[in-house]
């Protein structure tokens, strides 16, 4: 029997009493590296002394294996229900595929559901069906990311929610404060053009990038070499993780790597069991020091020893961000912190894997912002100029290499502070509500137009101030110098020697604004 660590334990406890309160569909939050499945193993062996029965259901064949792995090692006698792999199908435990189920049903007398990935339950019709036909047998489900949009939603069905409570073992955090993972380092070397690639519901019913669009943006030889030569720079010879957009992009990582004498291998689901066990064994027993794939490692592959992961495939998903991160997070001898490649740009959308997470279950209605968690809107970490390691949001001098940027980009307002803006992402509302006020504060002394702080705040943040309220605010010094300067350049536009730039002047007053509040 194993051993359960404090927060497994308080977490049954939880489980029980929510149960004991009349709920039947629990979903458990514990992070990738928990020990979910330890979990899971708790509430199996509780059920089977009470004399019942208890199915274990995952959604892809590995993980149907790896919990019979695991149950086998525990010491729990139990039968397969997957395809013909299908065994001992009157034991008190059965490992289950739900493709199988959705085939052949389950035994009347279950007297307890245990749901692996249970993030994938609201977007599975297979799912929806076997908790309607069994609303009355309580469910667990097990994931590190259960916010996928309806995990909360109401179905007449079940006459309730879908999982009616989320119980919370731990967080990230608190786990790495504890010791049970590693924290992560995250160096940005370098965004890949997205123009023009859409987005499409994706995993856990997500919006996501169309995976087509975004191979043919991310695929290209100078992005291919620039993950090769970062990750001599900052990783060299660190056994890795690599998630590329698709098969065929993961397989160029894997050349560019192979050419340049780097022991690299390409993993897909087109590998039988055999060649994906010699695979991985390869690369748990350094035979090979990079291991790359599109999606197959992101749920259920354990590999503590995997200290780097690059991220060449961009995502929208924070589902898919924390899956794939995750196998990187578990402690190892001798691994102090993970480090992070991230060539897509999702760090920077998305934020660090150690964040705060949005932890409540999604209703469904589309009005849950905090379940929404996909395009970060303040306090984004961002790449240091220099190096490139990601520096948390509100830090301004490198830990990594100690270099300070100065002050001359554009900025933004939050909370009557100025905080750095990459002039990459697009301006914060608040920092337009912040300069067009004062805009229209001077319309107003002047008695112009309203039209006038209109066309003013576009030329100078390079955008119109659409979805901004009209409150006037008294200008700063900053501000009148650039309206003068504007005024100025506008009586010398016939001058060819004399072009006014509105970024250019926009970034000096941004400057400026910044400079002041520092030293104010």
């Amino acid at each position: 029997m194993t051993d359960l660590r404090p927060y497994q334990d308080q977490a049954i406890d939880k489980l029980r009493a929510s149960l004991a309160r009349g709920n039947r569909r629990l979903m458990l939050y514990s992070p990738t590296g928990s020990g979910k499945t330890t979990m899971g193993e708790d509430m199996i062996r509780r059920a089977v002394a009470k004399g019942g029965r208890v199915l274990f259901i995952a959604n892809r064949k590995q993980l149907v294996r790896q919990a019979s792995e695991h149950l086998t090692r525990a010491g729990i006698e139990h039968g397969i229900l997957q395809a013909e792999n299908t065994r001992h199908l009157g034991a008190k435990v059965l490992v289950c595929s739900i493709d199988t189920i959705a085939r052949r049903g389950i035994p009347d007398d279950i007297a307890l559901i245990v749901v692996d990935e249970a993030h994938a339950v609201a977007g599975s019709a297979k799912y929806k069906r076997l908790l309607f036909k069994h609303n009355r047998v309580p469910v667990v489900g097990l994931s590190a990311t259960p916010f996928a949009p309806g995990l909360g939603k109401h179905y007449g069905e079940l006459k309730g929610a879908l999982f009616q409570e989320l119980v919370i073992a731990a967080t990230i955090r608190e786990l790495i404060d504890l010791g049970f993972l590693v924290d992560c380092d995250v160096f940005a070397p370098a965004v890949p053009d997205l123009t023009g690639v859409k987005s499409q519901r994706g995993m856990g019913g997500e919006f996501d990038y169309n995976e087509k669009q975004l191979a043919e943006a991310v695929d290209k030889p100078a992005l291919i070499g620039d993950i090769v030569a970062h990750w001599k720079k900052h990783a060299a010879g660190k056994p890795t993780v690599v998630f590329a957009t698709n098969i065929a992009h993961s397989q160029h990582i894997v050349a560019e790597f192979q050419r340049s004498g780097i022991a690299a291998c390409h993993i897909d689901y087109h590998a039988d069991d055999d060649e994906r066990k010699a695979i991985l064994d390869g690369f748990n027993e350094g035979r090979f020091t990079v291991l790359s794939n599109s999606a197959l490692l992101a749920e259920g592959w354990d590999a503590p020893h995997a200290e780097v992961m690059i991220l060449a495939r961009p995502t929208r998903s924070l589902i898919r961000f924390i899956q794939m991160a995750g196998r990187v997070l578990r402690p190892y001898p001798g691994k102090e912190r993970a480090l992070i490649l991230d060539h897509s740009g999702t760090v920077l959308r998305l934020g660090f894997p150690t964040d705060d997470l949005p932890l409540e279950l999604d209703d469904g209605s589309g009005g849950s912002s905090k379940t929404q968690k996909q395009e970060r809107k303040v306090s984004e970490p961002k790449p240091c100029p220099s190096c490139k390691f990601v520096r948390p949001a509100g830090v301004h001098v490198c830990p990594k290499c100690g270099f300070a940027p100065a002050r001359q980009s554009d900025v933004e307002v939050e909370d009557g502070e100025l905080v750095k803006l990459d002039r990459r992402k697009p301006i914060q509302k608040e920092t337009g509500q912040h300069i067009y006020s004062q805009l229209l504060g001077y319309a107003q002394s002047k008695n112009y137009k309203r039209g006038w702080a209109f066309h003013a705040y576009d030329d100078l943040m390079g955008r119109e101030p659409r979805g901004l309220r009209q409150v006037a605010a008294k200008p700063t010094q900053e501000i009148l110098n650039w309206i003068k300067s504007r005024q100025i350049a506008t009586s010398k536009a016939r001058e060819k020697a004399r072009r006014f730039d509105p970024v250019q002047e926009g970034a000096k007053i941004v400057s400026a604004i910044t400079s002041e509040v520092d030293h104010g």
